[in-house]
């Protein structure tokens, strides 16, 4: 009897974000206008660095990876959120959840180390103007672009089959609306120590050395900005800043909170919600914070609407 309480089920059961009906309703109508502005968002920069000469350069090259990260870090979260929301049967099978733990965990961790990559790109653009396009060639893009991807994979790849191996015979009900690592750990009957280890671990070592390289390339930025005569170029170079600390604050910050506390620590309803943060809500802020708001892409964006009113046109005469 005890092995088989302690095998791992075929299903698992998501409790998701509330159980009031009312509630349920409202979270399914804000999910999807989320998931509408984040694939439009991040598709709409996505075609407008495609399509712009002028837009490919680095920094773009890497606003268009993180706004892939975004796309499939969204559909990886939101179409399970919204599916148990309508539906009665919450439950996720094995497989379906090993893979949406293992693609969370990839992105989350790829976002996470793609950001402090930008913030070398900022730091070359505005440190070393002269060395930029030598320092930043298009070789050395791709490999800057790559080390997320492989640091992500790497995560994964150690964070999920230990995960697996823990026996869960507590409860098969998940007090979360995604699999996730620190939810599950909760579940298993064996002390998940080594578990914790691992992850406090990884977690810390990701993001401390993510952040240490954005503080040491943004203390090198303040410092030469302070020095600019140009105003101009100044509250330019300032905007660009600020909007990449936003985003590293409350992402580092969201990330921190969720997988560097002891379990018992940490209540259920604020880890569920910092969780919405970093999952659902950043990925939708990113193109606006990053981009849409950005004079360059504004600009491309309108000159390529005005080109095809001018083609429609030409076609309809």
């Amino acid at each position: 009897m005890e092995n088989s309480n302690q095998s791992v089920p075929n299903r698992f059961f998501l409790l998701g974000l509330s159980t009031v009906p009312h509630l349920q309703v409202l979270g399914f109508l804000v999910f999807v206008v989320i998931y509408i502005i984040t694939l439009s968002g991040n598709c709409l920069l996505l075609f407008t660095v495609r399509i712009s000469p002028k837009l490919h350069t680095p920094m773009y090259f890497f606003l268009s990876n993180l706004a892939f990260i975004d796309i499939c870090f969204s559909s990886t979260i939101l179409p399970v959120i919204l599916v148990n929301t309508i539906y009665k049967d919450k439950s996720i099978s094995v497989g379906g959840c090993v893979i949406q733990m293992f693609c969370a965990l990839l992105l989350g961790a790829t976002e996470c180390v793609l950001l402090s990559v930008m913030s070398y790109d900022r730091f070359a653009a505005i440190c070393r103007p002269l060395h930029y396009s030598s320092i930043m060639n298009m070789r050395f893009c791709i490999i800057l672009a790559l080390i997320p991807w492989i640091a992500g994979f790497v995560n994964s790849s150690i964070q999920v089959p230990i995960t697996w191996r823990l026996p869960f015979c507590r409860s098969h009900h998940i007090n979360h609306f995604f699999c996730e690592v620190p939810a599950f750990l909760k579940l298993s009957c064996r002390d998940p120590l080594l578990n914790e280890i691992a992850m406090y671990t990884a977690a810390g070592t990701i993001v401390l050395f993510c952040f240490l390289l954005t503080f040491i390339s943004y203390v090198y930025i303040i410092s030469t900005l302070l020095k600019l005569r140009s105003s101009q170029g100044k509250q330019a170079a300032f905007s660009t800043c600020v909007s990449h600390l936003t985003v590293v604050t409350l992402y580092y910050g969201t990330i921190m909170f969720n997988y560097t506390q002891p379990r018992s620590s940490q209540p259920r309803e604020s880890s569920k919600t910092v969780s919405v943060l970093y999952t659902v809500v950043i990925p939708m802020l990113n193109p606006v914070i990053y981009s849409i708001r950005n004079k360059d892409v504004k600009k491309c964006i309108r000159q390529t609407l005005q080109r095809k009113v001018r083609l429609s046109k030409s076609i309809l005469t």
